[in-house]
């Protein structure tokens, strides 16, 4: 019962601790996902026209066609998930915005045959403090945790 109660006490505090985390940036200004296991592919989200566009990137951050590569997505809560209709096109997918502070949840093949690689991220449009960012493209964590150091003592 004891190792239970400290692990949901650690649970607890890392959540709270790195609940505003720093994210990667994409060229266009949206935020990065990891759509492989060794980072040579990566989807781009931005917002436009009141959808999620997501833009494939190689591991240049280079745009890559999309030709036989597909993605899936849902959102929704965890109790009362949604399929979401995405439409490829040259440029990559659309899909409609889940609501906001909801996850949106995505899953990527290479080809149709291959495993798919899911990928999420929460949709959370407030304002970061610092940066003024939407959460959901904020990239100030790191600078955030140095400023979280203690200042180094002084010699008397």
């Amino acid at each position: 019962m004891k190792s239970k109660l400290l692990t949901l006490l650690f649970a607890l505090t890392a959540s709270v601790a790195f609940g505003h985390g720093g994210v990667e940036i994409g060229p266009n200004g949206g935020r990065i996902l990891e759509l492989s296991k060794n980072e040579t592919m990566h989807g781009e989200v931005t917002v436009k026209d009141g959808k999620f566009h997501v833009a494939l990137l190689d591991k240049d951050m280079k745009p890559v066609a999309v030709e036989t590569k597909s993605l899936t997505a849902s959102g929704g809560t965890r109790e009362k998930p949604v399929k979401l209709e995405v439409t490829k096109d040259a440029n990559g997918f659309s899909l409609p915005l889940v609501k906001e502070g909801e996850w949106l949840i995505v899953q990527f093949k290479e080809k149709a045959d291959s495993k798919a690689i899911t990928a999420r991220m929460e949709y959370d449009t407030g304002n970061c403090d610092a940066c003024s960012s939407p959460e959901w493209l904020c990239k100030c964590a790191a600078k955030k945790a140095d400023d979280k150091k203690p200042a180094p003592k002084k010699e008397k």
